[in-house]
């Protein structure tokens, strides 16, 4: 087996050098890193920080987090990274063995495949995520890894990011899983990875982004908003979905006050909060806790 392996490193390699290759590993982290904490950063500085008070009516929780609680998720946060690197380069090791579907050119498929498989991307992995997630809901699998998560009753932007090292792989396996599977481009990988990033905050952004009758659009309803995630980590057994209220919907698993919460966050007055009970207490939480642990 160490022959094997020792050949294999010799082989895909040698062409790079170890020296590169570690390079490459702290350009992935770097790039992870920046990534996902310059959009969870100007999520917290735009609507935490500068624009607060303006936008108290957009809060959906009223209650804000400790700096405990927030130093928490950015402690966590660090390791999924950390996590996320490893996959990432997991990913471009594969490239080098030739296992993966990923093509040099875009005039290679054309402009056309290029944007839908940016799309087919993101709906791949809404899929992925939904069942993934109900996976983590499972008793003794949330017990021992998704609590971390479910721990932010009340998100912040940085909770995006706060997983268990395990949920972390879970979460992140869809990237080797596309780059095998499908024909990509590295710029359309990206740009899903991109968009991915956005949406994630956004879910735990904790402020509505959207505007009035848009959960019940024909169309735009389809499309999942930061309420609806707010309401899986205060209420926890709904709404698993990520981009879109296709899973929930089919599944039944919508938080049946979905839309009657969604409307009650944008039919506050400008300059008005949400209800000082809106948010969960240290009981409220702590019960929220073990009724997931008791699913």
């Amino acid at each position: 087996m160490s022959e094997y392996l020792g050949h294999m490193f010799n082989v895909y390699a040698d062409p790079f050098g170890w020296a590169t290759l570690a390079k490459i590993l702290v350009i992935i982290l770097i790039v992870t890193a920046v990534r996902s904490m310059s959009i969870a950063g100007l999520g917290y500085l735009f609507w935490w920080k500068l624009f607060a008070k303006a936008l108290q009516h957009r809060r959906i929780q009223q209650r804000i987090p400790s700096a405990a609680r927030l130093w928490n998720e950015l402690r966590w946060s660090l390791s999924t990274f950390v996590v996320y690197t490893l996959l990432g380069f997991g990913s471009y090791f594969l490239w080098k063995m030739g296992f993966t579907r990923i093509y040099p050119k875009i005039a290679d498929h054309g402009w056309g495949y290029f944007a839908l498989s940016v799309v087919l991307m993101v709906i791949l992995h809404d899929a992925y995520f939904y069942w993934t997630h109900r996976f983590l809901h499972l008793k003794p699998v949330f017990r021992r890894i998704h609590r971390v998560h479910h721990e932010s009753l009340n998100p912040s932007p940085w909770a995006a990011f706060a997983f268990h090292p395990i949920e972390a792989a879970i979460s992140f396996g869809i990237l080797p899983l596309i780059v095998v599977v499908m024909p990509c481009h590295m710029a359309a990988v990206n740009l899903f990875l991109l968009y991915m990033t956005a949406l994630n905050v956004a879910g735990h952004l904790g402020y509505e982004l959207f505007w009035r009758g848009f959960t019940t659009h024909w169309l735009f309803g389809w499309h999942n908003t930061s309420t609806h995630h707010n309401m899986h980590h205060s209420k926890v057994h709904c709404n698993y979905g990520l981009y879109f209220n296709v899973w929930d919907r089919l599944m039944r698993t919508n938080h049946r006050a979905y839309h009657d919460t969604y409307e009650a966050v944008l039919a506050r007055p400008h300059g008005i909060a949400a209800p000082a009970g809106a948010a969960p207490g240290r009981e409220e939480a702590r019960g929220g806790a073990v009724r997931a642990e008791s699913a």
